[in-house]
């Protein structure tokens, strides 16, 4: 087993090749390409950079200007406003102000703008893109990729990888993962579902073949600002923390940037609402309620191999 670790769009990155390589420089050759993709996409959608793709976009939001994106910035703001437009508005990238305004900032916007349009604002009926052609794309307000931003540059990572001739693999950036193949062992990768209030490790575990994983948590991204607890999870119909119950909301299914929409949408629609919509969906969903219960869809049911709760 050869594993690799580093830091990359503001989470943890790790790589754990399930088969031995042939070679030791099998293993750094696939570490050089998950680093080389994941600067790509960071170059193309960190709203962190001052030199990045989205940056220049956010900068041009909202004043009709058209211009070229790259390959990958092109696809990451076409699945936004995909996922807008599936999800109803759940999903709405365009809450930038309001990460600001709460304390989670990235790169400023033009010294010239003296005001971002909040998710209220931003949610007037407008789609993500106000233009997006084969010649290029203009933004209707300033957006943040965060997440679903994360889950792609998974998705790339791993097509890369698979294009190398790596086939067994665990890649994982924060709460979000794709695996591939077999675990040293040969079995499924196993990986922990884990508690929000950091009382214990894991709450369940789960095996996870040919499939993909992300997770919408509370449990690094929350602070206090003018007395008051917050977190990076925002509701766009209020412009706020989401406040339905939930700590944790993970999503398992073939591609990590649906996965990441999903779990974002289901937090947002809090505890009262989450099993309904998730079995409606067909969705293998576990969530962490406020009290620390967890709760799971039949469908995560049947890739849980153990829960804290439930052990001897």
């Amino acid at each position: 087993m050869s594993a690799f670790e580093d830091r990359a769009m503001g989470s943890p990155l790790r790589l754990t090749i399930g088969t031995v390589p042939p070679r030791a420089s099998d293993g750094d050759r696939a570490w050089d390409t998950v680093v080389t993709s994941f600067e790509a996409s960071e170059a193309a959608m960190s709203r962190f950079r001052e030199t990045s793709e989205l940056t220049m976009f956010n900068r041009m939001a909202g004043t009709g200007i058209v211009s070229r994106p790259s390959d990958r910035l092109r696809c990451a703001l076409a699945a936004s406003d995909r996922a807008h437009r599936i999800t109803g508005g759940r999903f709405d990238p365009r809450v930038l102000a309001d990460l600001d305004r709460l304390g989670y900032r990235g790169a400023p916007m033009a010294p010239t703008s003296d005001h971002l349009p909040t998710a209220l604002e931003a949610s007037s009926g407008q789609r993500v893109l106000s233009r997006f052609g084969r010649h290029g794309v203009s933004l209707s307000r300033p957006v943040d990729l965060g997440g679903i931003g994360k889950g792609l540059a998974l998705r790339w990572s791993a097509a890369a990888l698979a294009r190398d001739a790596t086939t067994d693999f665990l890649l994982e950036a924060g709460g979000d993962l794709v695996a591939r193949g077999s675990d040293p062992a040969g079995g499924p990768w196993l990986v922990g579902i884990e508690d929000p209030a950091a009382a214990i490790d894991h709450l369940a575990v789960i095996a996870v073949v040919e499939s993909a994983v992300a997770t919408s948590s509370i449990r690094v991204h929350q602070w206090s600002i003018d007395g008051r607890e917050v977190h990076h999870l925002l509701d766009p119909r209020t412009g706020d923390p989401a406040n339905g119950g939930l700590r944790s909301v993970t999503v398992a299914g073939p591609d990590p940037a649906w996965a990441e929409v999903w779990s974002k949408v289901l937090f947002i629609g809090g505890r009262q609402a989450i099993a309904g919509e998730a079995r409606s969906r067909g969705l293998a969903a576990w969530w962490v309620a406020d009290d620390g219960t967890l709760e799971m869809t039949g469908a995560a049911r049947a890739m849980t191999t153990w829960v804290a709760s439930e052990a001897d």
